[in-house]
């Protein structure tokens, strides 16, 4: 895959930075010293912790060059480097007072052993951050699921597009493993679409990157169009004529004790 694309990822800046504050509001270290924002993406999350933080170093990290590029462009004040979550972690030597994540962890496997690496990486007294969507019962998932594995379009694909993301009962379980002082909370978000074709838009940034990057012109374009007439029988139109675009994510943060 060519990877991730940071300008279609910000089309709908303001709806997916909202949980980074939400996430931020939830940390409970006074005056952290260090912070490092895992999966850090176009930089949108690490500028609200450096908002939400000041006098603070902190350090966003990502596995993408083209997320890491349009970060440094659009924040040239924080730092970033290139970090692979499932992978990398004995590149990381020093030990931070809040390590934050928003919207990634979904993209890396293993989570028993992700959320420890992160936990890890905490100095004493410090706290884990974490944000995960938790919307593949949702229609849009569901959508792109059945469209892909249809007859018309399975031998298209060699990959599919995995989940692993745990269930919040196997989050409540590994954290109640790493300490005491833990907490998880849910919330469900209710974007305002403008149309059936912005939930294309906002796919196209993630859920969806992996098939359409599988395909080529005539074929791309007839699975997008596969997949949004599916999304307009699923989606009705508001009054308004907007579109609800529901969307639960799972937040838990973790503390180390001193």
């Amino acid at each position: 895959m060519s990877g991730w694309n940071a300008e279609q990822y910000l089309k709908f800046k303001r709806e997916r930075t909202q949980p980074s504050y939400d996430l931020a509001a939830g940390i409970t270290v006074r005056d952290p010293a260090r912070i490092i924002d895992i999966g850090c993406g176009p930089g949108n999350s690490t500028a609200v912790l450096a908002e939400r933080f000041k006098g603070a170093y902190i350090l966003g990290a990502d596995n993408s060059q083209d997320m890491i590029a349009s970060a440094k462009k659009s924040h040239p004040e924080l730092d970033f480097m290139l970090f692979d979550a499932e992978k990398d972690f004995e590149k990381i030597s020093q030990r931070f007072d809040v390590v934050f994540s928003n919207a990634c962890i979904q993209w890396v496997p293993a989570h028993d052993r992700l959320i420890k690496n992160m936990f890890g990486l905490l100095a004493p007294g410090g706290m884990l951050a974490i944000q995960v969507p938790i919307n593949y019962d949702e229609p849009i998932h569901k959508i792109i699921a059945e469209v892909s594995h249809s007859a018309k379009w399975q031998g298209k694909f060699s990959v599919y597009r995995e989940f692993y993301t745990l269930t919040p009962g196997e989050y409540f379980d590994l954290l109640s493993e790493l300490t005491d002082d833990f907490r998880m909370w849910e919330t469900i978000y209710y974007h305002r679409m403008g149309s059936h074709q912005d939930i294309m838009e906002w796919y196209k940034g993630t859920g969806l990157r992996p098939y359409l990057e599988a395909l080529v012109d005539d074929d791309r374009r007839e699975f997008e169009n596969d997949v949004y007439r599916e999304i307009v029988k699923a989606y009705p139109v508001q009054k308004s004529g907007e579109i609800i675009f529901r969307f639960p994510r799972l937040f838990f943060t973790a503390s180390k004790g001193d």
